[in-house]
């Protein structure tokens, strides 16, 4: 967890700061410029250089060089404000990064955690979508870092939960690779490849009623989400599964 004397920036699952006591810091909160300010800063390491050109061209693209770089120190100024004094570093006249001494964030600990080989603790951190919901009016270039840093952070999710379940399987702890089976497939609804990976580990444990359940839960959300039905590859496996040859189809 954060140290006594950091704020803590929550980003997966949705977007929360906290003071050292624990309480929401609204100031920041109320103003979606900061949170996505904070947010370029944190993600994926607390400590990053980045440019400011580029921190300008993604938050404020509808000004022109002068405004943008006047509203940046503005942004800057208020996060010094609230967050402390050297909790923006500069480097040069041309680099900014967070200060981890002022900061914790949760993608930064998910992040190091997995690089770490720590799996498990790494997924305790990672508590659904990078601020899911999250949007910065005519902000495209921020929009599409988001959510390029969004997929990145549930593939490594996905992957690790996947090595956990393999991990298990190998130990024979069958109920623990069958919930990480699960866990890895539902971090991503869209991901047949995933699904029908997870839906093979079921049978080989023998859990064929969970893998149907996963299965029938994953169809119900691509239809729900994406008004789609699942592969033919994919329905013949989980028929294989349920012990009914597959339907035939012209």
């Amino acid at each position: 967890m954060a140290g006594p004397a950091r704020f803590a920036l929550s980003l997966f699952g949705g977007v929360q700061l906290l003071d050292p006591d624990g309480r929401a810091v609204e100031r920041v909160l109320a103003q979606p410029k900061l949170v996505g300010l904070l947010a370029y800063l944190a993600v994926p390491v607390v400590g990053q250089f980045r440019r400011r050109d580029t921190v300008v061209g993604a938050l404020w693209p509808e000004l022109d060089q002068a405004h943008a770089r006047a509203a940046l120190r503005k942004a800057v100024h208020t996060l010094r404000t609230i967050l402390g004094a050297d909790a923006v570093l500069p480097r040069g006249d041309e680099d900014i990064a967070l200060s981890a001494d002022h900061l914790w964030c949760d993608v930064a600990a998910f992040t190091a955690a997995a690089e770490a080989a720590q799996l498990a603790q790494a997924l305790e951190w990672y508590r659904g979508d990078l601020m899911p919901g999250f949007h910065l009016a005519e902000c495209g270039e921020f929009d599409r870092w988001l959510e390029e840093e969004r997929a990145s952070a549930r593939e490594r999710a996905q992957a690790a939960a996947w090595a956990l379940a393999q991990r298990f399987e190998g130990d024979e702890q069958l109920s623990a690779a069958a919930q990480w089976a699960r866990r890895a497939a539902r971090f991503s609804w869209s991901d047949e490849r995933a699904l029908r990976r997870a839906l093979g580990m079921l049978d080989r444990l023998h859990d064929r009623a969970g893998a149907v359940r996963l299965y029938e839960e994953f169809a119900r959300r691509l239809r729900a989400d994406l008004e789609i039905e699942p592969s033919a590859e994919t329905i013949a496996l989980v028929d294989r599964i349920r012990g009914t040859p597959p339907l035939r189809r012209p």
